[in-house]
């Protein structure tokens, strides 16, 4: 497996299926074209096997922070540790760029909040924190978002 920040549109066109939507060019290009947006590949033999977003947030009271925004992956790539290995990627380049934690939005299902948090000492350590309640977020209820599948990414 291959993991790479990926800043040219073709790589997000040709990594399509990964989305919940094909992407549209002009957000593709806004994306790819702030330093502060991250996405991330994984390719198993040169194919998209799975992907994480990331959005770098800074507030008065909390530093900068990831935002884990989506977590897709292949269904024939599953249960191989992708997922773990792309939160883990996106949580290193959280680290790298002077972040402090990277967190995720409240669960389509009503599981709760996805927390992952950078560790001290150069060490990545992820916590789940489960609370919430079903559509409180961006994702509405039910949507088959991978985001849902973090917890599962991250245990």
């Amino acid at each position: 497996m291959d993991i790479r920040r990926v800043t040219e549109a073709e790589a997000v066109q040709a990594a399509g299926h990964l989305f919940d939507a094909a992407p549209r060019s002009a957000p593709t290009q806004r994306f790819l074209g702030d330093d502060r947006h991250h996405l991330l590949i994984a390719y198993v033999d040169d194919h998209p096997a799975g992907m994480v977003t990331g959005v770098e947030m800074t507030h008065p009271d909390k530093g900068t922070e990831m935002f884990l925004y989506e977590l897709g992956g292949d269904e024939a790539y599953r249960r191989r540790g992708i997922g773990r290995a792309l939160v883990t990627a996106l949580a290193g380049a959280a680290r790298e760029r002077g972040g402090d934690s990277m967190w995720g939005p409240v669960l389509a299902d009503g599981r709760g909040v996805v927390t992952m948090s950078v560790g001290e000492k150069e060490v990545t350590s992820i916590r789940i924190r489960v609370h919430g309640r079903a559509g409180h977020a961006s994702v509405p209820a039910g949507a088959d978002n991978a985001v849902d599948h973090a917890a599962t990414a991250v245990k």
